[in-house]
């Protein structure tokens, strides 16, 4: 077991915070006696001890004083409960890793009054240890501190840092709100199966494996998306009247409106919190 986490401070013990921390206990990273969550809801609290052993208290400055990494995992808008408790009362060392959306480094930073701070944007498939983690860092995290940040991130998938912070947003619009834009498109997957005539079942199962299978061989293969597409597109074949129907309905145009009107939303979120 690594050392590099040491003790942990869960603020806000919701499903993604939950599903990074299990994953910690799973690999072995760390145990349920170096977790201390703070956590709002009482049944929540109860079931964390119940389900872990952890030690939870709604107390944040408690549970974050005597941690070693402190993961920040509320909602944008309580981030300034977070502010009050913690405000001047972190050590210079204590490693702070806000998922937050849209909650910059200068609000942390200025809101914590303290240096050693990393953003990450997570995304949901974090919860099966198929997560696509976005990170950047303030200039005070050290390069240990930055290997105990991937070495969290690792545990739930793939991680990426970028050394300019606008790429956050960016990412939000990709790997944070994707997992929506695909889940909807594997519903519409569905419904069409259904309504050409197959059983709901036959098609939920066609139509997930079809998109896990997809994306793995494209990422097993390096190969660029269009050689792919060109690969399964035969000349005055089936695939290539179901593209033209796509391209006739704007389905790519579609998906780049969508985000890039996350990206302005993620944006505007971190305008708000700033101001």
């Amino acid at each position: 077991m690594s050392d590099g986490i040491g003790t942990l401070a869960l603020v806000g013990g919701g499903v993604m915070g939950e599903a990074i921390v299990k994953r910690l206990l799973d690999l072995g990273i760390t145990t349920a006696a170096q977790v201390r969550v703070a956590e709002v809801s009482g049944p929540r609290r109860d079931a964390l001890t119940a389900g872990y052993g952890f030690a939870c208290t709604p107390d944040i400055a408690d549970a974050s004083s005597g941690a070693d990494t402190i993961l920040l995992a509320v909602k944008p808008q309580n981030m300034s409960d977070v502010f009050a408790a913690c405000d001047g009362k972190l050590r210079a060392n204590q490693l702070v890793v806000s998922i937050a959306a849209g909650v910059t480094l200068k609000t942390l930073t200025q809101g914590l009054n303290h240096h050693a701070v990393v953003r990450v944007m997570p995304n949901t498939p974090a919860q099966t240890g198929q997560g696509m983690s976005v990170w950047t860092a303030e200039p005070h995290v050290t390069e240990a501190q930055r290997a105990t940040v991937q070495q969290i991130l690792a545990a739930v998938g793939d991680e990426l840092y970028v050394a300019g912070e606008r790429y956050i947003d960016m990412a939000t619009a990709i790997n944070g709100s994707g997992p929506a834009y695909v889940f909807l498109f594997i519903e519409a997957l569905i419904d069409a199966g259904v309504h050409i005539g197959l059983p709901r079942d036959v098609a939920e199962r066609l139509a997930l494996q079809t998109v896990a299978g997809s994306a793995a061989y494209a990422k097993q293969t390096g190969l660029h998306p269009a050689v792919l597409r060109n690969m399964v597109t035969s000349p005055g074949g089936t695939t290539t009247e179901a593209l033209l129907a796509l391209q006739q309905q704007a389905f790519p145009a579609a998906i780049i409106s969508a985000v890039q009107a996350a990206y302005e939303k993620s944006i505007a979120l971190g305008r708000d919190q700033h101001a």
